[in-house]
């Protein structure tokens, strides 16, 4: 069976119960749904909101080819991204991955594999703001999340 992963890059929030009971909607051969919702941290009470920047278009066309590569890679059933823009407060979501198979490793995997590359290059760029007012740096992709990246061989 075909599988067109649902790629959505948006302001609004998410409900991830929302979004795993439309994956799962009418089936009976999914054994495994893993998800991954990243959240925006406070930094140790340091951060008031942090504000992520994406190209309209270029950001959805990079996501969709991510999940189809790892829909060529895993035999999945269904695969979700969305990927939220826009100030965030800390403790919001940020990000959902979701990928759905009959056996638990092709899901772990494929959702391990799109998070790596989210985190290290993914076309959104992430500005800090500071609960003293000031604004802070914009983030960078981390060295470990780099190294976890190059597992995967992309």
């Amino acid at each position: 069976m075909s599988v067109t992963p649902l790629v959505k890059v948006q302001r609004e929030d998410f409900s991830l119960e929302a979004e795993t009971d439309r994956m799962r909607d009418g089936r009976s051969d999914i054994g495994a749904l893993v998800t991954f919702t990243g959240l925006c941290r406070d930094e140790g009470g340091k951060l008031a909101a942090l504000e992520l920047e994406h190209y309209p278009g270029m950001a959805e066309e990079e996501l969709g080819q991510l999940a189809r590569k790892a829909i060529d890679r895993w035999d999945l059933q269904a695969l979700t991204v969305i990927h939220r823009f826009g100030r965030i407060m800390p403790g919001e979501n940020i990000v959902l991955v979701a990928a759905a198979s009959a056996h638990r490793r092709a899901a772990f995997e494929a959702a391990d594999f799109l998070m790596d590359y989210l985190k290290s290059n993914a076309p959104f760029w992430k500005k800090e703001h500071l609960r003293d007012g000031r604004t802070g740096e914009w983030v960078e992709a981390k060295a470990q999340d780099e190294q976890a990246l190059s597992r995967w061989k992309v």
